[in-house]
């Protein structure tokens, strides 16, 4: 029998095609200003990183580090005593002077060396975890157990993005402290408002981020490599320069203005271990590349471990280049914060801050602060993707695994702009008060992180001949950072570490929270024990009609269309203005019942609210649906003009579990020509005899009710 078409009633309507909206709102404009245009998904391709562009992006955080973390153990050597202008008695203590250039080099070199353990450790990591071997990551697939479950994972989260926080804050505050010596600001201008500047760098930095991660690189990437050129010029000419051209430099010290430490009797271990905390803030932000592996052009594990192997290089001959500068030249960082910056001080002594080269200082200056104000582009870059992996397996609200207009996530790029800001307000913007908290949290994640890939080779022995040779290098690095870990926790615990640790247990606490909500959400919602019930859905619809106009009309007929049970219900407010209700009912209402409710205290939400329950008790088997109609104006200020008794009954009836709230709305248009008064003055003249009715008239239809001057409910 040969195929023939359906009938035309039952054939499925044809699909159209979307009309493109070519109209573009103010708002939209002002979003494409700010934002950029939106891209679509398939577009995800453009959005990846090269590796010229993905270094400032990953490794500006820590190579930015390079400009505080010297003046660190010089800010630790000093507090007992041990500077490179010690005296005692008067006279200069050159024995003190000897031991302060031993042990800041000796602490530079073993951070160093700490950091070529870490480096070598993440690359395995990368080429391990291809898709993002991240610390949560790594601890989650290897460290989990019976007993703690996924804890080690959420703990490595936790610290990770606590410590995204404070890498914005502290970025941000120790880039300000160098604005102050740049010559074109105001004396003064800088230090007075330190919070106000801060804050609106952040808020810069997540204007530039929500535009996307390729556009915020490409914008950071000049400045951070101007920095690291202008750096390394900075140590050629301080190592060199006396040797070739007989160059001698000098520090611009006052010790009335910058308060000289005589040398004291406090020196000894623990002071050592304070300033090897102190400098493994250079430390921060290596792991970095690991995190963003999916931001990589392919192929994404190369791009990535050639990122993190010159991020490490350029970070370690900085640091020990700076470090040996500080050294050579007698810088001076007393506690107070009166000192300018060290590197502020070697770029001085280096090029001057007059002369021929004193352009090369201001560069140096300018782009010290700048790399260190983009540095925090780092964390904005990891926190949101750390942020939608947590989100993705429940333990963060999934709203943070939702992409942005710009392929990137926004509401973590948004939550790291407010908690870093904050945290620069608590602080006064005052970077020796905020880098006693850092670390600690990025060195957990470190040990977690290498003890996970120790457990993953154990895994992969069977199949990687070099299992051995791998876990022994994780090894080395879990225990050098286990160690650095337990010497950080001692030496800041007073000074802030007791802080972060509780903001981890708080922060573990909630992930916990999170996840136990959404495994309640999804066992009450699966399908797998789902009845369907025997018994055929009934509905009962009620329309609320405040009045009768056309905008109800809409909701009169999509009650009837849904059920043959539908009424509508008045509540009355107004005795003087029921009868005439009554009468348009009588020709517009059709053959729908008309339920007026009285409410003599002119409320509106507990007349309907009893009434609910009376049609509950009458009918048990039967679904209630409330149908709210309302108008809806042209013009956003409109609404003021006008009740908002639909939005309050919308409101209240939301919170009944045996009813189902309908939104039937009447879109009013703009009207091409200005219209007259005369349906105006009917409305008028109704009201006008509507108040004419006799006393006795109104007694007889005591019957309130509610109306909102021009006969409609407004959302």
């Amino acid at each position: 029998m040969p195929d023939t078409p359906p009938a035309p009633d039952r054939q499925e309507p044809e699909l159209l095609a979307p009309v493109p909206d070519t109209k573009i709102s103010i708002g939209k404009r002002i979003r494409h200003l700010f934002f950029g245009r939106p891209l679509s998904s398939d577009k995800m391709e453009h959005t990846l990183l090269s590796k010229i562009v993905a270094l400032p992006v990953f490794a500006s955080d820590a190579i930015s580090s390079v400009a505080y973390a010297s003046q660190e153990i010089v800010l630790a050597l000093g507090a007992a005593g041990l500077t490179a202008v010690a005296v005692a008695n008067g006279q200069p203590d050159l024995a003190r002077r000897a031991q302060f250039g031993q042990y800041t080099m000796l602490i530079s070199g073993m951070i160093v060396a700490l950091l070529v353990i870490v480096v070598i450790s993440y690359w395995q990591t990368i080429f391990g975890y291809p898709g993002g071997g991240g610390s949560y990551i790594v601890s989650k697939d290897n460290l989990r157990s019976k007993r703690f479950g996924e804890l080690p994972g959420l703990i490595a989260a936790a610290a990770l993005l606590i410590d995204y926080v404070l890498t914005v804050s502290v970025s941000i505050a120790a880039g300000v402290q160098n604005l102050p010596h740049i010559p074109f600001l105001p004396d003064g201008s800088v230090k007075q408002h330190t919070v106000l500047i801060c804050s609106l760098l952040i808020a810069v930095l997540v204007l530039a981020n929500m535009r996307g991660l390729k556009e915020s690189g490409t914008l950071f990437a000049i400045p951070t490599y101007i920095f690291v050129v202008m750096c390394y010029i900075m140590i050629a000419a301080g190592l060199f320069g006396p040797m070739l051209f007989g160059w001698k430099f000098s520090v611009d010290y006052n010790p009335e203005t910058w308060g000289v430490v005589k040398s004291g009797e406090t020196f000894g271990f623990f002071v050592l271990a304070k300033a090897f905390a102190n400098g493994c803030s250079a430390m921060t932000g290596t792991e970095a590349v690991s995190n963003g592996i999916p931001a990589f052009k392919e192929p994404k594990s190369r791009n990535a471990a050639l990122t993190l192997v010159a991020m490490g290089v350029i970070l370690g001959t900085l640091f020990i280049g700076i470090s040996y500068l500080a050294v050579k030249i007698g810088v001076v960082y007393p506690e107070g914060g009166n000192a300018p910056a060290v590197i502020d001080q070697i770029s001085t002594a280096i090029f001057g801050k007059t002369g021929r080269f004193a352009f090369a200082y201001y560069i140096t200056q300018i782009f010290t602060a700048g790399i260190l104000i983009l540095a925090a582009n780092t964390s904005f870059a990891d926190f949101p993707r750390l942020s939608s992996i947590l989100a993705r397996d429940r333990y963060l609200p999934k709203q943070f695994s939702n992409l942005g207009d710009k392929l990137v996530f926004s509401n973590g790029i948004l939550i790291l702009g407010i908690f870093a800001a904050a945290l620069i307000v608590l602080k006064k913007g005052d970077t020796d008060a905020l880098v006693p908290l850092y670390a600690v949290g990025v060195f957990l994640a470190f040990t977690l992180s290498q003890s996970g890939m120790v457990v993953h080779w154990f895994k992969l022995k069977e199949t990687d001949k070099k299992w051995l040779t791998k876990a022994i290098i994780n090894g080395v690095g879990a225990v050098a950072t286990l160690a650095v870990l337990v010497d950080i926790t001692i030496e800041k615990w007073k000074s802030g570490a007791w802080f972060v640790v509780l903001l981890i247990i708080m922060l573990v606490m909630m992930f916990r929270k999170i996840h136990r909500h959404y495994a309640d959400v999804a066992q009450q919602l699966r399908l797998a024990d789902y009845v369907s019930p025997t018994a055929p859905l009934t509905n009962t619809v009620l329309v609320l009609v405040p009045t009768l106009h056309r905008g109800i009309m809409p909701a009169l007929e999509y009650a009837r269309a849904i059920s043959p049970d539908c009424r509508a219900v008045h509540i009355s407010t107004d005795p003087e203005k029921t009868p005439q209700l009554k009468e348009k009912w009588e020709q517009w209402g059709g053959d729908m019942p008309l339920v007026i409710l009285n409410s003599p205290y002119r409320s509106l939400v507990s007349p309907i609210m009893r009434y609910l329950d009376a049609v509950g008790m009458e009918r048990r088997s039967h679904t209630i649906t409330v149908v709210v109609p309302e108008f809806v104006p042209t013009k956003w200020w409109h609404p003021a003009l006008h009740g908002n008794s639909g939005l309050r009954l919308k409101i209240a009836l939301l919170g009944r579990r045996d009813v189902v709230v309908a939104n039937v709305r009447y879109y009013l248009q703009h009207l091409h020509e200005k219209a007259s008064d005369a349906a105006l003055r009917e409305e008028e003249a109704e009201e006008a005899n509507v108040h004419g009715h006799t006393a006795d008239h109104a007694a007889d239809n005591n019957v309130p009710q509610e109306q909102d001057g021009d006969g409609g409910t407004q959302p």
